[in-house]
């Protein structure tokens, strides 16, 4: 670790520059995704070295089934982080995703209930 000047060790530096890199800086995944689409992972072996780390981590944490918000999460990487990766390792064949059915971008009404239930007992 590098010092400063002074003598005080120098602040660790953002991972936001390594996902950066990871996602070739784009911001936007390959193909439409939604943050609660469901992701499964496509292979019951682990993956190699090969594959970057956080490749790794997804296909580990999505041998039970995880939304891509609960992917960014457990990560601690921005959503739109999370969704680029996805949708790579999608393309790669790593994961499959399941998307939301939603009928012409409407919410489902049942869905919206529940929700709206669920806030008037809180």
């Amino acid at each position: 670790m590098a010092s400063w000047h002074n003598g005080e060790a120098e602040p660790e530096r953002s991972s936001l520059v390594r996902m950066y890199a990871l996602t070739g800086g784009r911001t936007t995944p390959r193909s439409a995704l939604a943050m609660e689409a469901l992701v499964s992972s496509a292979t019951s072996a682990q993956l190699g070295t090969s594959y970057p780390r956080e490749h790794r981590a997804i296909s580990e944490l999505c041998r039970q089934v995880r939304s891509v918000a609960e992917i960014s999460a457990l990560l601690s990487v921005p959503l739109g982080v999370a969704r680029v990766l996805v949708a790579d390792m999608e393309a790669d064949g790593l994961v499959r995703v399941y998307q939301p059915q939603l009928e012409a971008g409407l919410p489902d009404r049942g869905l919206l209930e529940r929700v709206l239930s669920g806030l008037r007992r809180l």
